[in-house]
């Protein structure tokens, strides 16, 4: 069975002309001290029997960063499976220029948490955050740290960003 997401990937153009993504680290302590393949979209899980794709993505940005995604119009990218062939990931695309633009602005940002048992077989439940910080990056830069899964849904973006 594949389980499905849905996320938001928000993109802007800097003042040099280069196309940033904003991406997410992944929290918890399996990823604590990983760079490359350890950020994320802002995405979740959802039920396409329950819920649309867009409501799902808006949904989980949400619940993970702790804020509304921008009122902005958004392009579904497409579905993108993961090489496993076990996740798909429905990629939303939209114009964030202007939002979380300074350090301080993310700094505030209340991420959403999960709980684990940690460390592993002591019995103990600890709490993480989903995502422990999120940052602007060109696409070049952000490719080899995003996800494997998730990188076709950058080059969907540069491809629609170069139509623009």
């Amino acid at each position: 069975m594949v389980t499905t997401s849905a996320g938001i990937l928000l993109y802007r153009t800097d003042p040099d002309g280069t196309v940033s993504a904003l991406v997410a680290h992944m929290g918890g302590p399996f990823w604590a001290r990983k760079d490359e393949g350890a950020w994320s979209i802002p995405k979740g899980e959802f039920d396409p029997q329950v819920e649309a794709a867009r409501d799902a993505a808006a949904r989980e940005f949400r619940e993970e960063l702790g804020v509304d995604p921008p009122d902005a119009p958004y392009v579904e990218l497409g579905t993108f499976a993961y090489s496993s062939g076990a996740k798909s990931v429905t990629v939303f695309c939209g114009d964030g220029t202007g939002f979380l633009a300074s350090d301080a602005d993310r700094a505030a940002l209340v991420f959403g948490a999960f709980e684990m048992e940690w460390p592993p077989r002591s019995g103990r439940r600890q709490s993480f955050p989903e995502i422990d910080r999120v940052a602007w990056m060109p696409l070049a830069e952000a490719r080899p740290r995003l996800v494997a899964g998730q990188r076709p849904a950058l080059d969907a973006c540069e491809r629609l960003t170069r139509k623009m």
